[in-house]
Protein backbone atom coordinates (compact mmCIF):
# COMPACT_ATOMS: atom_id res chain seq x y z
CA UNK A 1 0.00 0.00 0.00
CA UNK A 2 1.34 3.82 -0.86
CA UNK A 3 1.21 6.32 1.12
CA UNK A 4 1.20 9.46 -0.77
CA UNK A 5 0.11 11.54 2.22
CA UNK A 6 3.65 11.38 3.30
CA UNK A 7 4.67 13.06 0.58
CA UNK A 8 5.04 16.89 1.22
CA UNK A 9 3.71 19.75 -0.57
CA UNK A 10 6.87 21.85 -0.96
CA UNK A 11 9.71 20.64 -3.18
CA UNK A 12 12.94 21.50 -1.73
CA UNK A 13 16.68 21.41 -2.27
CA UNK A 14 17.76 18.17 -1.96
CA UNK A 15 18.64 16.97 1.84
CA UNK A 16 21.49 14.37 2.64
CA UNK A 17 19.11 11.16 1.84
CA UNK A 18 20.18 7.63 2.43
CA UNK A 19 17.86 6.04 0.20
CA UNK A 20 16.04 8.28 -2.14
CA UNK A 21 19.24 9.85 -3.29
CA UNK A 22 18.12 11.89 -6.36
CA UNK A 23 19.42 14.56 -8.17
CA UNK A 24 16.25 16.55 -8.57
CA UNK A 25 14.75 18.74 -5.85
CA UNK A 26 12.83 16.02 -3.37
CA UNK A 27 10.23 15.86 -1.43
CA UNK A 28 11.33 13.52 1.00
CA UNK A 29 13.36 14.36 4.42
CA UNK A 30 15.54 11.59 6.65
CA UNK A 31 12.87 11.40 8.91
CA UNK A 32 9.98 10.61 5.98
CA UNK A 33 13.21 7.71 5.12
CA UNK A 34 13.00 6.29 8.47
CA UNK A 35 8.56 6.19 8.42
CA UNK A 36 8.94 4.45 5.30
CA UNK A 37 11.16 1.67 6.21
CA UNK A 38 8.86 1.18 8.84
CA UNK A 39 5.72 0.78 6.23
CA UNK A 40 7.51 -1.50 4.18
CA UNK A 41 8.71 -3.66 7.52
CA UNK A 42 5.05 -4.19 8.30
CA UNK A 43 3.49 -3.77 5.20
CA UNK A 44 6.12 -6.91 4.03
CA UNK A 45 4.67 -9.02 6.65
CA UNK A 46 1.38 -8.39 5.60
CA UNK A 47 1.45 -9.38 2.69
CA UNK A 48 3.26 -12.48 3.24
CA UNK A 49 0.19 -13.00 6.10
CA UNK A 50 -2.22 -12.86 3.25
CA UNK A 51 -0.27 -14.91 0.73
CA UNK A 52 -0.21 -17.11 4.13
CA UNK A 53 -3.83 -17.27 4.68
CA UNK A 54 -5.16 -19.64 2.33
CA UNK A 55 -2.69 -21.90 3.46
CA UNK A 56 -2.33 -21.49 7.21
CA UNK A 57 -6.57 -21.56 7.22
CA UNK A 58 -6.48 -24.98 5.93
CA UNK A 59 -3.87 -26.62 7.91
CA UNK A 60 -5.58 -24.96 11.08
CA UNK A 61 -8.86 -25.85 9.82
CA UNK A 62 -8.02 -29.80 9.16
CA UNK A 63 -5.91 -29.93 12.57
CA UNK A 64 -8.81 -29.21 14.47
CA UNK A 65 -10.91 -31.15 11.90
CA UNK A 66 -8.56 -34.51 11.82
CA UNK A 67 -8.43 -34.22 16.24
CA UNK A 68 -12.24 -34.35 16.49
CA UNK A 69 -12.19 -36.96 13.62
CA UNK A 70 -9.85 -39.68 15.90
CA UNK A 71 -11.60 -38.44 19.17
CA UNK A 72 -15.26 -39.51 17.87
CA UNK A 73 -13.52 -42.50 15.65
CA UNK A 74 -11.60 -43.85 19.68
CA UNK A 75 -14.85 -42.68 21.71
CA UNK A 76 -16.50 -45.44 19.30
CA UNK A 77 -14.30 -48.45 19.40
CA UNK A 78 -13.79 -47.36 23.34
CA UNK A 79 -17.73 -48.15 23.13
CA UNK A 80 -17.33 -51.16 21.12
CA UNK A 81 -14.99 -52.55 23.36
CA UNK A 82 -16.67 -52.02 26.64
CA UNK A 83 -19.33 -53.55 24.80
CA UNK A 84 -17.62 -57.11 24.63
CA UNK A 85 -17.64 -56.88 28.08
CA UNK A 86 -21.32 -56.05 29.00
CA UNK A 87 -22.23 -58.86 26.43
CA UNK A 88 -19.68 -61.83 26.22
CA UNK A 89 -18.13 -61.45 30.09
CA UNK A 90 -20.76 -59.84 31.96
CA UNK A 91 -19.01 -61.12 35.55
CA UNK A 92 -16.22 -58.57 34.79
CA UNK A 93 -17.33 -55.58 33.07
CA UNK A 94 -17.77 -53.29 36.27
CA UNK A 95 -14.22 -53.91 36.59
CA UNK A 96 -12.64 -53.85 33.17
CA UNK A 97 -14.29 -50.94 32.32
CA UNK A 98 -11.68 -48.62 33.81
CA UNK A 99 -8.69 -50.18 31.94
CA UNK A 100 -10.41 -50.09 28.65
CA UNK A 101 -10.69 -46.44 29.43
CA UNK A 102 -7.49 -45.64 30.66
CA UNK A 103 -6.09 -47.99 26.86
CA UNK A 104 -8.17 -45.47 24.69
CA UNK A 105 -7.08 -42.22 27.10
CA UNK A 106 -3.34 -43.69 26.34
CA UNK A 107 -3.69 -44.22 22.33
CA UNK A 108 -5.49 -40.72 21.81
CA UNK A 109 -2.46 -39.07 23.88
CA UNK A 110 -0.35 -41.18 21.41
CA UNK A 111 -1.76 -39.53 18.42
CA UNK A 112 -1.55 -36.15 19.75
CA UNK A 113 2.47 -36.79 20.57
CA UNK A 114 2.81 -37.53 24.13
CA UNK A 115 6.11 -39.45 25.11
CA UNK A 116 4.16 -42.62 25.34
CA UNK A 117 4.55 -45.88 22.80
CA UNK A 118 1.29 -47.90 21.74
CA UNK A 119 3.12 -51.22 23.58
CA UNK A 120 3.44 -49.75 26.87
CA UNK A 121 -0.57 -48.95 26.85
CA UNK A 122 -1.43 -52.44 25.23
CA UNK A 123 0.66 -54.11 28.03
CA UNK A 124 -0.56 -51.97 30.69
CA UNK A 125 -3.71 -52.72 29.32
CA UNK A 126 -3.50 -56.67 29.69
CA UNK A 127 -1.95 -56.31 32.89
CA UNK A 128 -4.30 -54.50 34.38
CA UNK A 129 -7.08 -56.88 32.57
CA UNK A 130 -5.74 -60.28 33.51
CA UNK A 131 -6.70 -59.97 37.52
CA UNK A 132 -10.38 -59.76 36.12
CA UNK A 133 -9.79 -62.90 33.73
CA UNK A 134 -8.69 -65.02 36.59
CA UNK A 135 -10.77 -64.24 39.29
CA UNK A 136 -14.04 -64.15 37.18
CA UNK A 137 -13.78 -66.34 34.36
CA UNK A 138 -11.10 -68.93 34.78
CA UNK A 139 -11.55 -69.29 38.88
CA UNK A 140 -15.40 -67.10 39.61
CA UNK A 141 -15.13 -68.73 43.04
CA UNK A 142 -12.76 -65.64 43.91
CA UNK A 143 -14.11 -62.51 42.91
CA UNK A 144 -12.84 -59.71 44.85
CA UNK A 145 -9.24 -59.41 45.22
CA UNK A 146 -7.58 -57.89 47.81
CA UNK A 147 -5.33 -54.63 46.07
CA UNK A 148 -1.97 -56.68 47.19
CA UNK A 149 -2.87 -59.98 45.27
CA UNK A 150 -4.22 -57.78 42.24
CA UNK A 151 -0.79 -56.27 41.79
CA UNK A 152 0.87 -59.64 42.34
CA UNK A 153 -1.42 -60.93 39.61
CA UNK A 154 -0.50 -58.11 37.56
CA UNK A 155 3.06 -58.90 37.86
CA UNK A 156 2.89 -62.36 37.22
CA UNK A 157 1.17 -61.75 33.87
CA UNK A 158 4.39 -60.26 32.44
CA UNK A 159 6.27 -63.95 33.59
CA UNK A 160 3.19 -66.13 32.40
CA UNK A 161 2.19 -64.10 29.62
CA UNK A 162 -1.35 -65.64 29.59
CA UNK A 163 -2.73 -64.12 26.60
CA UNK A 164 -0.50 -66.07 24.25
CA UNK A 165 0.72 -64.25 21.52
CA UNK A 166 -2.50 -62.10 21.22
CA UNK A 167 -1.31 -59.02 23.22
CA UNK A 168 1.91 -58.59 20.95
CA UNK A 169 -0.49 -58.64 18.29
CA UNK A 170 -2.67 -56.03 18.99
CA UNK A 171 0.99 -53.97 19.57
CA UNK A 172 1.61 -54.98 16.12
CA UNK A 173 -1.75 -54.51 14.41
CA UNK A 174 -2.19 -50.89 16.03
CA UNK A 175 1.18 -49.78 15.72
CA UNK A 176 1.54 -48.52 11.95
CA UNK A 177 -1.86 -47.18 11.84
CA UNK A 178 -2.03 -45.18 15.17
CA UNK A 179 1.65 -44.24 14.10
CA UNK A 180 0.75 -42.64 10.80
CA UNK A 181 -2.21 -41.08 12.43
CA UNK A 182 0.36 -39.83 14.74
CA UNK A 183 2.88 -38.48 12.20
CA UNK A 184 0.23 -36.68 10.14
CA UNK A 185 -0.87 -34.92 13.56
CA UNK A 186 2.75 -33.80 14.09
CA UNK A 187 3.13 -32.76 10.23
CA UNK A 188 0.49 -30.41 10.50
CA UNK A 189 1.81 -28.20 13.40
CA UNK A 190 5.33 -28.79 11.75
CA UNK A 191 2.94 -26.34 8.64
CA UNK A 192 1.85 -24.53 11.02
CA UNK A 193 5.51 -23.94 12.65
CA UNK A 194 7.14 -23.12 8.68
CA UNK A 195 4.00 -20.62 7.97
CA UNK A 196 4.43 -18.86 11.21
CA UNK A 197 8.14 -18.66 11.05
CA UNK A 198 8.24 -17.37 7.24
CA UNK A 199 5.45 -14.88 8.41
CA UNK A 200 7.90 -13.34 10.92
CA UNK A 201 11.35 -13.96 9.34
CA UNK A 202 13.60 -11.13 9.83
CA UNK A 203 13.91 -7.96 7.05
CA UNK A 204 17.34 -7.04 6.74
CA UNK A 205 18.26 -3.52 6.50
CA UNK A 206 19.68 -4.15 2.76
CA UNK A 207 16.20 -5.34 1.98
CA UNK A 208 14.47 -2.83 3.72
CA UNK A 209 16.16 0.01 1.80
CA UNK A 210 15.73 -1.98 -1.24
CA UNK A 211 11.82 -1.92 -0.42
CA UNK A 212 11.35 1.80 0.25
CA UNK A 213 13.68 2.60 -2.85
CA UNK A 214 11.21 0.01 -5.18
CA UNK A 215 8.06 1.24 -3.30
CA UNK A 216 8.22 5.27 -1.96
CA UNK A 217 11.31 6.88 -3.37
CA UNK A 218 9.08 7.55 -6.31
CA UNK A 219 6.88 9.66 -3.87
CA UNK A 220 9.69 12.05 -3.18
CA UNK A 221 9.61 13.23 -6.90
CA UNK A 222 5.95 13.32 -7.07
CA UNK A 223 5.34 10.59 -8.60
CA UNK A 224 2.91 8.76 -6.06
CA UNK A 225 0.76 6.56 -9.28
CA UNK A 226 4.08 4.99 -10.88
CA UNK A 227 4.86 1.39 -10.17
CA UNK A 228 7.52 -0.31 -10.06
CA UNK A 229 8.80 -2.58 -13.35
CA UNK A 230 8.56 -6.41 -13.12
CA UNK A 231 11.68 -7.24 -13.62
CA UNK A 232 12.99 -4.96 -10.88
CA UNK A 233 9.93 -6.01 -8.61
CA UNK A 234 11.05 -10.00 -8.64
CA UNK A 235 14.97 -9.05 -7.84
CA UNK A 236 13.77 -7.07 -5.01
CA UNK A 237 11.62 -9.73 -3.63
CA UNK A 238 13.84 -12.74 -4.66
CA UNK A 239 16.74 -10.97 -3.09
CA UNK A 240 14.55 -10.01 0.38
CA UNK A 241 13.16 -14.01 0.35
CA UNK A 242 16.55 -15.38 -0.26
CA UNK A 243 16.38 -17.30 2.89
CA UNK A 244 12.57 -18.32 2.53
CA UNK A 245 12.27 -19.35 -0.64
CA UNK A 246 15.62 -22.52 0.54
CA UNK A 247 12.37 -23.65 2.23
CA UNK A 248 11.39 -24.93 -1.23
CA UNK A 249 12.98 -28.47 -1.47
CA UNK A 250 12.42 -29.33 1.81
CA UNK A 251 9.03 -28.05 1.85
CA UNK A 252 8.27 -30.01 -1.74
CA UNK A 253 9.22 -32.97 0.45
CA UNK A 254 6.94 -32.17 3.20
CA UNK A 255 4.03 -32.28 1.19
CA UNK A 256 5.42 -36.00 -0.63
CA UNK A 257 5.53 -36.70 3.20
CA UNK A 258 1.90 -35.74 4.01
CA UNK A 259 0.64 -37.67 1.00
CA UNK A 260 2.48 -40.38 2.28
CA UNK A 261 1.02 -40.28 5.36
CA UNK A 262 -2.52 -39.86 4.75
CA UNK A 263 -2.13 -42.78 1.86
CA UNK A 264 -1.07 -44.91 4.44
CA UNK A 265 -3.84 -43.99 6.93
CA UNK A 266 -6.26 -44.63 4.34
CA UNK A 267 -4.90 -47.47 2.87
CA UNK A 268 -3.84 -51.28 4.52
CA UNK A 269 -3.09 -49.22 7.33
CA UNK A 270 -7.02 -48.12 8.16
CA UNK A 271 -7.23 -46.42 11.23
CA UNK A 272 -10.28 -47.42 11.88
CA UNK A 273 -10.19 -50.58 10.82
CA UNK A 274 -7.31 -51.18 13.63
CA UNK A 275 -9.04 -49.71 16.27
CA UNK A 276 -12.72 -51.36 15.46
CA UNK A 277 -10.49 -54.66 15.82
CA UNK A 278 -9.26 -54.42 19.07
CA UNK A 279 -12.45 -55.87 20.84
CA UNK A 280 -12.22 -58.78 18.99
CA UNK A 281 -8.38 -58.88 19.22
CA UNK A 282 -9.28 -58.73 23.26
CA UNK A 283 -11.47 -61.42 22.99
CA UNK A 284 -9.10 -63.69 21.29
CA UNK A 285 -6.52 -62.85 24.28
CA UNK A 286 -9.05 -63.83 27.12
CA UNK A 287 -10.32 -66.91 24.92
CA UNK A 288 -6.82 -67.89 24.87
CA UNK A 289 -6.17 -67.55 28.60
CA UNK A 290 -9.66 -69.54 29.52
CA UNK A 291 -8.35 -72.27 27.30
CA UNK A 292 -5.51 -72.52 29.48
CA UNK A 293 -6.95 -72.03 32.61
CA UNK A 294 -6.09 -75.11 34.54
CA UNK A 295 -2.09 -74.27 33.70
CA UNK A 296 -2.73 -70.52 34.51
CA UNK A 297 -3.99 -71.56 37.44
CA UNK A 298 -1.55 -74.03 38.41
CA UNK A 299 1.26 -71.26 37.80
CA UNK A 300 -0.29 -68.43 39.68
CA UNK A 301 -0.92 -70.46 42.90
CA UNK A 302 2.97 -70.89 42.77
CA UNK A 303 3.90 -67.58 41.80
CA UNK A 304 1.51 -65.41 43.63
CA UNK A 305 0.41 -68.07 46.41
CA UNK A 306 -2.18 -66.21 47.66
CA UNK A 307 -3.72 -66.09 51.61
CA UNK A 308 -6.82 -66.24 52.66
CA UNK A 309 -7.44 -62.67 53.69
CA UNK A 310 -6.45 -61.52 49.95
CA UNK A 311 -9.64 -64.25 48.51
CA UNK A 312 -13.40 -63.00 49.12
CA UNK A 313 -15.45 -65.62 47.79
CA UNK A 314 -17.95 -64.93 44.97
CA UNK A 315 -20.82 -62.49 44.96
CA UNK A 316 -23.55 -61.37 42.58
CA UNK A 317 -22.89 -59.16 40.22
CA UNK A 318 -25.44 -57.02 38.86
CA UNK A 319 -24.76 -56.18 35.07
CA UNK A 320 -24.17 -52.62 33.76
CA UNK A 321 -26.28 -50.36 31.21
CA UNK A 322 -26.31 -51.21 27.79
CA UNK A 323 -24.00 -49.95 25.69
CA UNK A 324 -24.89 -46.90 23.77
CA UNK A 325 -22.55 -46.88 20.31
CA UNK A 326 -21.71 -43.41 18.59
CA UNK A 327 -20.81 -43.15 14.58
CA UNK A 328 -17.65 -43.88 13.34
CA UNK A 329 -16.19 -40.79 12.02
CA UNK A 330 -14.83 -41.08 8.19
CA UNK A 331 -12.00 -39.40 7.61
CA UNK A 332 -11.47 -40.15 4.17
CA UNK A 333 -13.50 -37.24 2.88
CA UNK A 334 -11.03 -35.35 5.15
CA UNK A 335 -8.38 -36.81 3.88
CA UNK A 336 -8.86 -36.18 0.48
CA UNK A 337 -10.04 -32.15 0.85
CA UNK A 338 -6.67 -31.50 2.43
CA UNK A 339 -4.28 -33.89 0.79
CA UNK A 340 -5.49 -32.35 -2.92
CA UNK A 341 -5.46 -28.57 -1.53
CA UNK A 342 -1.85 -29.37 -0.04
CA UNK A 343 -0.50 -30.69 -3.06
CA UNK A 344 -1.51 -27.46 -5.08
CA UNK A 345 0.74 -25.42 -2.65
CA UNK A 346 4.32 -27.75 -3.41
CA UNK A 347 5.55 -24.29 -5.02
CA UNK A 348 4.34 -22.09 -2.67
CA UNK A 349 7.80 -21.42 -0.93
CA UNK A 350 9.45 -21.06 -4.85
CA UNK A 351 7.13 -18.99 -6.03
CA UNK A 352 6.10 -16.56 -3.32
CA UNK A 353 8.00 -13.86 -4.90
CA UNK A 354 6.08 -13.73 -8.19
CA UNK A 355 3.08 -13.49 -5.90
CA UNK A 356 3.84 -10.85 -3.92
CA UNK A 357 4.78 -8.55 -7.31
CA UNK A 358 1.53 -9.49 -9.04
CA UNK A 359 -1.22 -7.18 -8.64
CA UNK A 360 -1.17 -4.02 -7.86
CA UNK A 361 2.41 -3.53 -6.77
CA UNK A 362 4.02 -3.81 -10.34
CA UNK A 363 3.17 -1.78 -13.59
CA UNK A 364 1.02 -3.93 -16.01
CA UNK A 365 -0.57 -2.80 -19.54
CA UNK A 366 1.88 0.54 -19.20
CA UNK A 367 4.50 2.20 -21.42
CA UNK A 368 6.49 3.39 -18.37
CA UNK A 369 7.28 1.66 -14.87
CA UNK A 370 9.89 2.84 -12.13
CA UNK A 371 12.83 0.82 -12.29
CA UNK A 372 14.21 2.27 -8.80
CA UNK A 373 16.18 5.10 -10.50
CA UNK A 374 14.04 7.10 -13.02
CA UNK A 375 10.91 6.42 -14.96
CA UNK A 376 11.52 3.54 -17.96
CA UNK A 377 9.96 2.32 -20.49
CA UNK A 378 10.86 -1.42 -19.40
CA UNK A 379 13.55 -2.68 -16.78
CA UNK A 380 17.05 -3.54 -18.74
CA UNK A 381 19.21 -5.08 -15.65
CA UNK A 382 19.09 -8.40 -15.26
CA UNK A 383 16.14 -10.77 -13.72
CA UNK A 384 17.89 -13.35 -11.05
CA UNK A 385 16.15 -16.76 -10.06
CA UNK A 386 15.39 -17.72 -7.02
CA UNK A 387 17.07 -19.18 -4.36
CA UNK A 388 20.12 -17.95 -2.06
CA UNK A 389 22.88 -18.58 -4.42
CA UNK A 390 21.32 -16.79 -7.30
CA UNK A 391 21.39 -13.47 -5.81
CA UNK A 392 25.63 -13.10 -6.02
CA UNK A 393 23.85 -11.49 -9.06
CA UNK A 394 20.67 -9.55 -7.91
CA UNK A 395 21.67 -5.82 -9.40
CA UNK A 396 19.24 -4.63 -6.49
CA UNK A 397 20.51 -5.30 -3.14
CA UNK A 398 23.30 -7.34 -1.35
CA UNK A 399 22.04 -11.03 0.28
CA UNK A 400 24.37 -11.98 2.78
CA UNK A 401 23.87 -15.29 3.44
CA UNK A 402 20.82 -17.64 5.33
CA UNK A 403 18.91 -16.48 8.18
CA UNK A 404 19.41 -18.82 11.23
CA UNK A 405 15.99 -18.79 11.94
CA UNK A 406 15.25 -19.96 8.26
CA UNK A 407 18.28 -22.22 8.70
CA UNK A 408 16.91 -24.29 11.86
CA UNK A 409 13.71 -24.91 10.06
CA UNK A 410 15.09 -25.74 7.17
CA UNK A 411 16.69 -28.71 9.55
CA UNK A 412 13.46 -29.49 11.26
CA UNK A 413 12.10 -30.34 7.73
CA UNK A 414 14.33 -32.14 6.83
CA UNK A 415 14.75 -34.34 9.34
CA UNK A 416 10.60 -34.86 10.07
CA UNK A 417 10.87 -35.98 6.34
CA UNK A 418 13.62 -38.32 6.80
CA UNK A 419 10.61 -40.61 8.88
CA UNK A 420 8.80 -41.27 5.69
CA UNK A 421 12.33 -42.32 4.63
CA UNK A 422 13.16 -44.75 7.19
CA UNK A 423 9.51 -46.29 7.34
CA UNK A 424 10.07 -47.37 3.64
CA UNK A 425 13.23 -48.96 4.42
CA UNK A 426 13.06 -50.36 7.83
CA UNK A 427 10.76 -52.12 10.21
CA UNK A 428 10.16 -49.10 12.69
CA UNK A 429 8.22 -51.50 15.28
CA UNK A 430 10.38 -53.37 18.29
CA UNK A 431 8.84 -54.59 21.12
CA UNK A 432 10.46 -53.43 24.30
CA UNK A 433 9.70 -54.00 28.06
CA UNK A 434 7.92 -57.29 30.22
CA UNK A 435 7.90 -59.20 26.71
CA UNK A 436 10.76 -60.70 25.29
CA UNK A 437 12.26 -57.98 22.36
CA UNK A 438 11.57 -59.37 19.10
CA UNK A 439 11.61 -57.28 15.65
CA UNK A 440 8.03 -56.96 14.84
CA UNK A 441 6.78 -57.05 11.00
CA UNK A 442 4.77 -54.20 9.12
CA UNK A 443 1.31 -55.34 10.07
CA UNK A 444 -0.67 -56.11 6.86
CA UNK A 445 -4.49 -56.43 8.11
CA UNK A 446 -6.63 -55.24 5.03
CA UNK A 447 -9.17 -57.89 5.89
CA UNK A 448 -9.47 -59.00 9.78
CA UNK A 449 -7.76 -62.33 10.44
CA UNK A 450 -9.44 -65.06 11.04
CA UNK A 451 -7.70 -67.76 9.04
CA UNK A 452 -6.23 -70.97 11.40
CA UNK A 453 -7.63 -69.46 14.46
CA UNK A 454 -9.08 -72.69 14.70
CA UNK A 455 -6.21 -74.91 14.59
CA UNK A 456 -4.90 -72.80 16.77
CA UNK A 457 -7.42 -73.45 19.45
CA UNK A 458 -7.15 -77.09 18.55
CA UNK A 459 -3.20 -77.33 19.39
CA UNK A 460 -4.03 -75.28 22.70
CA UNK A 461 -6.50 -78.02 24.27
CA UNK A 462 -4.01 -80.77 22.79
CA UNK A 463 -1.89 -78.89 24.96
CA UNK A 464 -3.76 -78.28 27.91
CA UNK A 465 -5.67 -81.54 28.20
CA UNK A 466 -9.51 -81.30 27.37
CA UNK A 467 -10.58 -84.20 30.07
CA UNK A 468 -8.96 -81.39 32.62
CA UNK A 469 -11.62 -78.62 31.69
CA UNK A 470 -14.44 -78.57 33.76
CA UNK A 471 -15.90 -75.37 33.30
CA UNK A 472 -15.88 -75.51 29.54
CA UNK A 473 -15.80 -78.28 26.65
CA UNK A 474 -13.14 -77.75 24.06
CA UNK A 475 -14.04 -79.70 21.70
CA UNK A 476 -17.73 -77.95 21.49
CA UNK A 477 -16.08 -74.53 21.25
CA UNK A 478 -13.30 -76.02 18.39
CA UNK A 479 -16.44 -77.41 16.91
CA UNK A 480 -17.95 -74.11 16.64
CA UNK A 481 -15.59 -72.07 15.57
CA UNK A 482 -14.75 -74.63 12.94
CA UNK A 483 -18.38 -73.31 11.43
CA UNK A 484 -17.01 -69.62 10.77
CA UNK A 485 -15.06 -68.00 8.34
CA UNK A 486 -15.57 -64.46 9.10
CA UNK A 487 -13.86 -62.84 11.51
CA UNK A 488 -17.24 -61.02 12.94
CA UNK A 489 -19.08 -64.13 13.06
CA UNK A 490 -16.30 -65.07 15.82
CA UNK A 491 -18.02 -66.38 18.76
CA UNK A 492 -17.17 -64.08 21.65
CA UNK A 493 -16.52 -65.23 24.89
CA UNK A 494 -16.61 -69.18 26.25
CA UNK A 495 -19.74 -70.27 28.55
CA UNK A 496 -19.80 -68.67 32.24
CA UNK A 497 -20.51 -71.30 34.87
Amino acid sequence: MFHSLWVLSIVGHPPRLLICQHRAPTCCTKKMEENYQTAVRRERTQNIQALNFELKYMIVGHITAFQEAFESLLRFAENHTTSLFETAYRAMAKEAAEPVKELFTDLSLYILGAETTVENAVLRFFDSLFPFVYSRLINPGIIDLSEEYTECLRLTRQDINPFGRYSKEVVTELSKSLWASRMLNQALNMGIEVINTTEHAAITKECSKALVKMQYCPHCQGLTLIRPCMGYCLNVMRGCLASVSELDTQWREYISTLEYLTNEMAGSHDLELALLGIRNSINEAILHAQLNGPQLSATVKREAKPSPDNIVQAKDVSETQALTMAHSANLNNKRREFINYMKRSRTFYASIAERLCDGDLVMRDSSTCWNGEDVVESYTSRVVSNGLKAQINNPELKVKGLDPLISHLIDKLHHFNQVRHASLSATPFITQGPVTSVKLPVPSYDVPRLVGFSSSLEQTCQLTSCATFKMFPCLSVISNLSSHKRKDDLPIGLPET
